[in-house]
Order: structure tokens, then C-alpha cells, then sequence
């Protein structure tokens, strides 16, 4: 995964997609802790990663809303990036990364909470987060997001990692550690 700023350094002749872009990842958490947060917060990496899921597949988004009685209309789309079978679940080895780069550039705020971490827009993520709302080829999954918050945004982590495997057993749980979610 390359910054934005290393774009120019990269050999022309290799296609560059936006998933090999850290600010596209970053910008994605922004939006995700702004508009499925609660008070601009998540508590807990788990909680973030399936909210984070949801997301990037609108498909078992649309599943799990009909199973809990909520059904929702979807985006007809691909994932723009894709995500592994981990421990827990659907996981983005690239999390550690972009969330210590949010950190790092005063964006986010990580907070100990129990055995959780909470992470928190700062201010200037949260001005951010806004001005990237504002934004035209933001809109589709912002919207997606505010959907995905009032089905799903009061489960804890634990009950959102239940819910992914008892739903997803074959495209989920039965997959080898390390493998690619379709």
C-alpha cells in the first residue's frame, strides 16, 4: 500500500488501483467512525472491522438486514476492496497501518477502554470526515453508511462477529484463515 504522495515514484507502465492507496482506506474510516460511530466513536477494533464489512459488501449487508427483520435496498456493487477470513471474522490486514497513520496526523484519537480501544474522530477529523460527506463521489457510501448504523450501529463487536459467522457460514466461517471474502 503506497500514500498518495508516493503515487508519483510509482512506474507508469503498473496499474495502480485505488485499493493500493492509503488515503483511500483512510478516508473509508473517517467516513465509517463519522457516520457509524456513536458521538463520532467506536468502541473496539471488532465493531469497527464488521461495521467496516458491512460496508465494502453491501450484498451481506442486505442478507443481515432481511435476517433481522430489516430489510434494506443495496447498491449493486463490487466490494472496492476486499477483506480476509481472520480470528474474528472479516479483517483488513491494512487496518494497523491506516489507523496509526490517522493517528499519527492528529485525525483519530485511540483510547484503552477495558480490553477494547475506543477510536474517536478528533476535531480536525471530524472537519474532515464532513468536508469528505460534502463530497460528490462520497455520497453513495455515505449513505450506504447511515443505513448500515441504523440497522446495525447499536450491536457490540461480539454480537456483530455472531452475527457474520452464523449468517456467513460458507463465505465466512468455513473459509481457511488468510482467505479472500467474495
Amino acid at each position: 500500500m503506497r500514500s498518495i504522495r508516493a503515487i508519483a515514484a510509482f512506474p507508469r507502465a503498473i496499474p495502480l488501483a485505488a485499493d493500493d492507496v492509503m488515503e483511500f482506506h483512510a478516508a473509508r474510516l473517517l467516513l465509517l467512525l463519522h457516520h457509524c460511530g456513536s458521538g463520532d466513536t467506536i468502541h473496539g477494533l471488532t465493531k469497527l472491522a464488521k461495521l467496516d464489512f458491512f460496508v465494502r459488501y453491501p450484498a451481506f449487508f442486505g442478507r443481515v438486514a432481511n435476517r433481522l427483520g430489516r430489510p434494506v435496498s443495496t447498491p449493486e456493487r463490487e466490494p472496492e476492496s476486499a477483506m480476509v477470513r481472520h480470528h474474528y471474522g472479516p479483517w483488513d490486514k491494512r487496518y494497523y497501518q491506516v489507523l496509526g497513520s490517522l493517528r499519527a496526523c492528529g485525525l483519530i484519537a485511540v483510547q484503552k477502554s477495558g480490553n477494547a480501544y475506543d477510536f474517536s474522530l478528533t476535531a480536525l477529523g471530524k472537519e474532515k470526515a464532513e468536508s469528505l460527506s460534502q463530497r460528490e463521489p462520497f455520497m453513495p457510501i455515505v449513505e450506504h453508511m447511515q443505513i448500515v448504523k441504523k440497522v446495525l450501529g447499536r450491536k457490540s463487536g461480539t454480537q456483530l462477529k455472531s452475527l457474520v459467522y452464523d449468517v456467513f457460514d460458507v463465505e465466512v466461517t468455513q473459509r481457511k484463515l488468510g482467505d479472500v471474502i467474495r
